[in-house]
């Protein structure tokens, strides 16, 4: 642009050398106003130098606006100047950030942070042609080194990335399965303490009451368990009563000696009444109908034989799972069955009464129903035996009170005409075969 500006003003130069050559000396006329005095060196005031022909008044002009737009170009190299030069500062100090990295890098990198570090405008050239081409490429340079970083920057962070995700996924694996080891142990650990607490209270308590009925026993018995109840007479009025009431059972077994010769039907050997519900559990021959086991008025026919004036081991199991019962006689099972009132749990705080069914809890009893002979070790679990147990105590090589009821002296009331009496069944059940 310099070079034009040049070449005009030579022009007009040249222009007026050859015109003033050509015509020699040359009068310029000026108009004088009136009263002024006459003169070479007066000029008028609209103007002080008279043009001269319309190309030399172009050319003026033109000059005047290269002029001008030379300058407006030169604020404009200088502000983009100010601003490369903040660009490439701060391209230099992301590029020296993002090479950080440990000793040992070759000197190539090293040599490429100090090229990237320099001022890429350096000194412009005066001409404006090479100072724009100078510009063009200074901006490439720096969208090079931009684009450069970005790969640089794309590369580098995603691996970053998922090593970190890989090593957080794998602690918080370890994390979780190491939190649900604890868990399994702390509930085993919780389960076994729970379980091995249970028994130990249970036996606990078992001996616990033992020794207390042999410290109150007034040696009438041999032992608080070595008797038996006699129930002679089928009235409303003769019966035994447990002192004990019955837990929340899902499951229990109820064992007994019976001897009865009574017909028709023995009657009701036990029964088990809450409120609501008089019939929660009963064991019932009346007339000439089988032996039947009731769980909440609900009814099954037992295959058991019980009625020829001997002495019988008798058994019951029953579970809530599925309602299902078993029948033992003399430690033999003689029959099983299921749908007996299935998920039904026993309800506690009843009344236990020995020789009579009740209609209300402990009361109302019908003469028909009554049980009629002797009746001894009656005993209750919360739990069903296994057959290996209840053998045992049906050939007297094994002696197990029950855990909920135990057949103990004290923890028998006999009214009406009830008698208790001194038995050792296994002696009296060898005599009696």
């Amino acid at each position: 642009m310099l070079t034009l500006v040049v070449g005009l003003l030579c022009l007009v130069s040249g222009h007026t050398v050859r015109a003033q050559d050509a015509t020699g000396s040359r009068f310029v006329c000026n108009a004088i106003p009136p009263g002024a005095e006459p003169g070479c060196g007066y000029v008028s005031t609209g103007s002080r130098f008279q043009s001269g022909s319309p190309v030399e008044d172009e050319l003026r002009n033109t000059i005047i606006e290269l002029r001008e737009t030379i300058l407006q170009q030169k604020e404009t190299i200088v502000s983009q100047q100010g601003t490369i030069k903040e660009l490439n500062s701060k391209l230099a100090r992301c590029e020296a950030a993002g090479d950080a990295s440990p000793q040992g890098k070759s000197r190539g990198q090293g040599s490429r942070r100090k090229e990237y570090g320099k001022n890429t405008m350096g000194d412009l050239p005066r001409d404006p042609s090479e100072t724009i081409d100078q510009l063009g490429k200074t901006m490439q340079s720096l969208k090079g080194r931009l684009e450069n970083l970005e790969v640089r920057w794309h590369n580098r962070a995603p691996p970053l990335r998922d090593l970190l995700r890989q090593r957080l996924g794998a602690l918080e694996t370890q994390l979780l399965q190491k939190v649900a080891e604890l868990e399994e142990e702390k509930s085993q650990l919780y389960n076994e303490t729970a379980a091995h607490r249970q028994r130990t209270e249970s036996a606990l308590n078992s001996l616990l009451e033992r020794i207390t009925e042999l410290e109150k026993s007034n040696n009438a018995f041999k032992s608080p368990e070595d008797f038996k109840v006699s129930l002679p007479l089928r009235t409303n009025y003769l019966y035994g009563r447990i002192k004990k009431s019955l837990p929340e059972m899902y499951a229990f077994t109820v064992c007994m000696w019976l001897k009865s010769s009574a017909s028709p039907g023995i009657g009701t050997p036990f029964s088990y009444g809450v409120p609501g519900q008089a019939n929660e559990i009963v064991l019932i021959e009346w007339g000439n109908n089988p032996i039947e086991l009731l769980v909440n008025d609900k009814v099954a026919q037992l295959p058991l034989s019980v009625s020829d004036g001997r002495w019988h081991h008798i058994c019951i199991t029953w579970t809530t799972r599925d309602g299902f019962w078993e029948a033992y006689q003399d430690g033999e099972r003689l029959g099983t069955g299921d749908n007996l009132a299935p998920w039904h749990p026993i309800k506690p705080g009843g009344v236990i009464i020995l020789g009579q069914e009740q209609d209300v809890v402990g009361g109302r009893f019908d003469a028909t129903q009554a049980f009629v002979g002797e009746l001894s070790q009656f005993n209750m679990w919360d739990r069903v035996l296994r057959p290996v147990d209840i053998m045992g105590l049906a050939n007297c090589s094994a002696y197990m009170p029950g855990n909920v009821v135990p057949w103990i002296d004290a923890n028998v009331e006999v009214f009406g005409g009830a008698s208790k009496a001194a038995l050792e069944i296994c002696e009296d059940r060898a005599f009696d075969s």
